[in-house]
C-alpha cells in the first residue's frame, strides 16, 4: 500500500472534480496527479534521499506529497517559521535532497551544496501537460513515507518516521472513499508541515471532497473563505477557535453560514467555556473532538458530534463533562492508562495514556522504534478513562506539577481559573519550592472591561479545589505564547514566571 493510491482512485473515480484551490487558483484530481506525475519523475532515479517542502498552505503541498510517494522518497515538510541556522541544519540532515520552495524562503538560506531546489509555481504550471507517467510507486508498505521533525524546543528536534503502512491504516480506517459529494468543501488552516495538515490532504483526497487551502490563518480571511467557498468542512485548534468567535462578535449579525456543515478540532486542549460557546454560535454544526499525534498518523480518539450534543444537553455532571474529553478511540485503536510501574489501571484512575493500532508508528530516524514489546506507544500525555470509555487528558507527563509529593495536574487548575469571569485565558506550570520542591505558578490574561488580583484568583481556586492547588506565584499579561498549533510553550512561562523573583 502506498500513498499514491489514494490520489489515483480519485483521478480514476472523479478526475474532472476541482480537488485543491487556493487565492482564485485550483487544480482537479487528474490536474493534481498530473502534475505529481512530473514532479515525481524529477525525483526519481535515486538522486536525493528526501523530498523537502518549505512553503506555507497552497497548491504545491499537495503535489510535492504526491510526487513524493510516486517517487518512493520520504516526503520531509519544514517549519517555515524557524530560523535560517535552524532550517539549515535540518536541510543538511535531509541532505542529498530535493526541496520546494518559493523564492523569498531561499534567499535567507545558505543552501547545502547537495540541496536542490525547485520552485512551487513551476511544480503547479506543470499540471496542465500531456500525461507523463510517474515512476512505478513503490509497492513495500514498511517504506518511508513521510519524516516530521518535532519542534525541538527541549533539544535538538527528533525526527519522527511514518510509513506508508501507518498512514493508509489510518485513512482507510477512518474515512469512506468517494464519500463527498461534489458540493462539499474542507478549508485547510493549519500549517503543510504538521500531521494533521497533511492528513486533511489524504482524507480529503480519498473522500473527494474540495481542498480550500488558507495559507497563514487570520480570523477575518478565514471567515470571508468560508462564505465565499461555500466550506461544509473545517479543522481548527482551540485558539483559531477563539479568535474567529471574537471576530464574529465584532461583527453584528454575521453568524450564518448555511453551508457549514462540521467543524473538528484538535492539537491543544479545549477549554470546557470555550467549546460551549462554540456550541451556541455555531448551532447546528456537529463538532468533533479529533486527538492525535505526528507518532500516530493523527487522530486516535474522537468525541463525535452526537457526543457533544448529548453532553451539552444533559444535566447529570458525569455526562456533561464528556465535552472535556477527547472521546472514545476509534474502532482500529486500543487505549491503556498506566502507572509509573507499567501496570494497567481500571477506570478514574490517573496515569501516562498508551496505545496501540496499526497506524501507530512510534519511530524516530536514528533512534528505531519506541514501541514496546506487545506494540504499545507511551503518548506522554497523562490521562484517565470514565466509566463509558472517554478518555480525559491531564496533560503532558512532563507538565506534571509534583507538590510535596502529589501529583497535581496543570488541566484542572486552568479550567477553574477559566470558569472565572474576569479570566480571558490562563496557564499553569511547576515552579520550584523550597518547602513543597515544587508548587503551583499561573500566568492569567483579564478579560477586556473587567479587573482582578491575584488575592482574588487564589480565594476562587481555594474555594473549588484544595488548598495544594492554589497558586503560589500569579503572573498577568496582556497574552499567552501561543504556537501557530495553539499550544503553549510551557518552559517559556516557566522561564518568564522565574525571571520575576
Amino acid at each position: 500500500m502506498n500513498l499514491a493510491l489514494l490520489l489515483d482512485m480519485a483521478a480514476d473515480a472523479f478526475g474532472e472534480r476541482l480537488a485543491v484551490s487556493c487565492g482564485g487558483h485550483g487544480l482537479s484530481y487528474a490536474a493534481l496527479r498530473r502534475a505529481a506525475h512530473a514532479a515525481a519523475r524529477q525525483l526519481a532515479g535515486g538522486r536525493f534521499a528526501h523530498a523537502a517542502l518549505l512553503d506555507t498552505n497552497g497548491l504545491a503541498p499537495p503535489v510535492a506529497l504526491f510526487a513524493s510517494a510516486y517517487a518512493g522518497v520520504p516526503y520531509v515538510p519544514l517549519n517555515y517559521r524557524l530560523t535560517s541556522a535552524e532550517l539549515e541544519g535540518l536541510l543538511r540532515r535531509v541532505a542529498p535532497a530535493w526541496l520546494v520552495s518559493p523564492r523569498a524562503q531561499l534567499a535567507r538560506l545558505a543552501l547545502p551544496a547537495n540541496v536542490t531546489p525547485a520552485d512551487p509555481s513551476a511544480l503547479v504550471a506543470a499540471a496542465p501537460l500531456t500525461e507523463e507517467l510517474a515512476p512505478e510507486p513503490s509497492s513495500d508498505p514498511g517504506a518511508i513515507a513521510i519524516q516530521l521533525f518535532t519542534s525541538g524546543t527541549t533539544g535538538t528536534p527528533k525526527a519522527a518516521v511514518l510509513r506508508h503502512e501507518n498512514i493508509m491504516a489510518y485513512v482507510l480506517g477512518s474515512v469512506e472513499f468517494g464519500a463527498a459529494g461534489a458540493e462539499e468543501a474542507a478549508l485547510v488552516a493549519v500549517p503543510p508541515y504538521h500531521i494533521a495538515g497533511i492528513s486533511a490532504v489524504l482524507s480529503s483526497t480519498y473522500c473527494g471532497r474540495r481542498i480550500v487551502m488558507l495559507p497563514s490563518f487570520e480570523p477575518a480571511e478565514w471567515l470571508r473563505l468560508l462564505g465565499q467557498e461555500r466550506v461544509t468542512h473545517a479543522f481548527v485548534v482551540p485558539t483559531m477557535l477563539v479568535r474567529i468567535m471574537d471576530c464574529l462578535a465584532q461583527v453584528p449579525g454575521r453568524t450564518s453560514f448555511p453551508a457549514l456543515r462540521a467543524i473538528a478540532y484538535g492539537g491543544g486542549r479545549m477549554p470546557l467555556a470555550v467549546i460551549e460557546r462554540a456550541l451556541r454560535v455555531f448551532p447546528g454544526v456537529d463538532f468533533t473532538n479529533a486527538y492525535g499525534l505526528t507518532e500516530t498518523s493523527a487522530t486516535v480518539c474522537l468525541l463525535s458530534p452526537e457526543d457533544h450534543r448529548a453532553a451539552a444537553a444533559s444535566p447529570d455532571p458525569q455526562v456533561r463533562r464528556r465535552l472535556g474529553s477527547v472521546g472514545k478511540p476509534l474502532p482500529s485503536v486500543e487505549v491503556q492508562v498506566r502507572d509509573a510501574a507499567g501496570t494497567v489501571l481500571s477506570q478514574q484512575q490517573s496515569g501516562m495514556v498508551f496505545v496501540r493500532g496499526a497506524q501507530v508508528a512510534g519511530e524516530y530516524r536514528g533512534v528505531g522504534s519506541l514501541l514496546d514489546a506487545a506494540g504499545w506507544f507511551a503518548t506522554q500525555d497523562r490521562g484517565w478513562v470514565d466509566a463509558e470509555g472517554y478518555l480525559f487528558l491531564e496533560g503532558r507527563a512532563d507538565d506534571l506539577i509534583v507538590r510535596g509529593g502529589e501529583n497535581i495536574s496543570p488541566g484542572e487548575i486552568e479550567e477553574v481559573l477559566l470558569a472565572h469571569p474576569a479570566v480571558a485565558d490562563a496557564v499553569v506550570v511547576a515552579v520550584p519550592s523550597d518547602q513543597w520542591g515544587e508548587a503551583v505558578g499561573a500566568v492569567v490574561v483579564v478579560r477586556s472591561g473587567t479587573t482582578t488580583s491575584a488575592e482574588a484568583l487564589q480565594e476562587w481556586v481555594r474555594a473549588r479545589l484544595r488548598s495544594s492547588r492554589v497558586p503560589e506565584r500569579v503572573l498577568f499579561r496582556s497574552e499567552l505564547p501561543y504556537n501557530e498549533m495553539g499550544k503553549i510553550p510551557r518552559r517559556l512561562v516557566r522561564e518568564e514566571l522565574l525571571s520575576q523573583d
